[in-house]
């Protein structure tokens, strides 16, 4: 049977648009871009032109026939209003993360895709690539045994250099913030190797910041941080591995860390934020007492594959299969359960509960099959 092109409407031509683009109109046989809207009409048009698709409102978007799925790029605090009505409209959808800014939103979005029978996945997609999937293939291989330790160590030096206060979102409003724009990224990878999380606990913090850029009609001025800017995180994975998670921008940018130790050796992983290697593997053999850089097994790990998501969403439809995307809510309500444990002084038992998402199979590895991997 002949594959049908998945039709794509992209809603929010900000600056990770130019990259979501260049590989949906580049990379994958089953996506068909069609049109493109922003809320200011220079940036669509700039896009349109650019990329040789039409110039759309939001409505043609949601009204048009030969749109499958909505790809919403919009800012954080506009995910919820657009997702919504994508959804509403029998759209699929992937947004970029964050899902919304409250739970009680991304309940809702969860609520009405079943209800309508459509597939609502959120970023990040990171752990499609090549790197991550490897990681996952070395885990279930049971390179390291049993895993009974997870590391994730994220800090970032975050000020607000931004030349607009329209532009600071993630670091001051709720919502946003440090663990919530970059703790799913490493959420998401441990997750797909050791599945759902089951308990959260944890401590979170807000420091206030000042504005660092010159060039900001708001340099010097002081804000609050309505969101955490520091977390340490204490994670039960269903599963029986414990884990630690701490993210925070009030320090020196530090070298990521993400790991997972086993029974049997430790893997050290590559940046979730990021789509290759080097992951090193430590075994407890006396003849590896230094770590083995392990080559990888999978694609989709040279250079920035954002989109990988929207492609592997379009081959779910084409094959009537579950997107390999589902661990976005459970990442959202996992830092939302550490913050609220945090406030209440109590261990947050998660809601929600997710299957560890299949495996991309390995071998594919040259560009020309790269696809056939996602269509499996």
């Amino acid at each position: 049977m002949k594959m049908k092109k998945r039709g794509v409407g992209i809603i929010g031509c900000g600056t990770i648009s130019q990259t979501y683009l260049n590989n949906l109109t580049s990379k994958f046989s089953i996506i068909n871009v069609v049109g493109v809207s922003d809320k200011l009409r220079e940036r669509a048009s700039e896009k349109s032109e650019a990329f040789g698709v039409r110039h759309m409102t939001n409505e043609e978007i949601y009204n048009c026939d030969e749109i499958d799925i909505v790809v919403n790029l919009t800012n954080p605090p506009s995910h919820y209003e657009v997702s919504k009505a994508a959804l509403l409209a029998g759209k699929h959808v992937y947004s970029e993360k964050m899902a919304a800014i409250t739970l009680a939103e991304a309940d809702e979005l969860c609520a009405i895709a079943e209800e309508k029978q459509l597939h609502y996945v959120v970023a990040p997609d990171t752990f499609l690539g090549g790197g991550l999937q490897t990681c996952r293939k070395l885990v279930d291989a049971g390179m390291i045994g049993e895993p009974r330790s997870a590391l994730a160590f994220i800090v970032r030096g975050v000020y607000l250099w931004f030349p607009q206060p329209e532009n600071t979102f993630m670091t001051l409003l709720p919502g946003g913030g440090i663990p919530f724009d970059m703790g799913g990224y490493y959420l998401a990878a441990l997750m797909n190797m050791l599945g759902p999380i089951k308990r959260a606990t944890g401590f979170t913090r807000q420091a206030d910041k000042m504005f660092q850029n010159v060039s900001s009609p708001r340099f010097g001025e002081t804000v609050s941080i309505e969101t955490p800017n520091m977390m340490a995180a204490s994670l039960e994975f269903t599963s029986g591995v414990i884990g630690t998670c701490i993210t925070h921008s009030e320090s020196f940018p530090l070298p990521q860390r993400l790991e997972v130790h086993g029974t049997e050796g430790a893997l050290i992983c590559p940046d979730p934020n990021t789509f290759g290697g080097p992951i090193l593997l430590y075994r407890k053999a006396a003849s590896m007492q230094e770590p083995y850089e392990v080559p990888l097994t999978h694609g989709y790990f040279d250079g920035c594959n954002r989109g990988l998501g929207v492609a592997d969403l379009a081959w779910a439809i084409e094959n009537n299969r579950k997107p390999r995307l589902s661990l976005g809510y459970h990442c959202f309500e996992t830092i939302h359960g550490v913050w609220k444990s945090s406030l209440d002084g109590v261990t947050y038992n998660l809601k929600s509960t997710v299957e560890r998402p299949a495996p991309l199979p390995s071998g594919y590895v040259r560009t020309e099959v790269m696809e056939a991997a996602l269509a499996l």
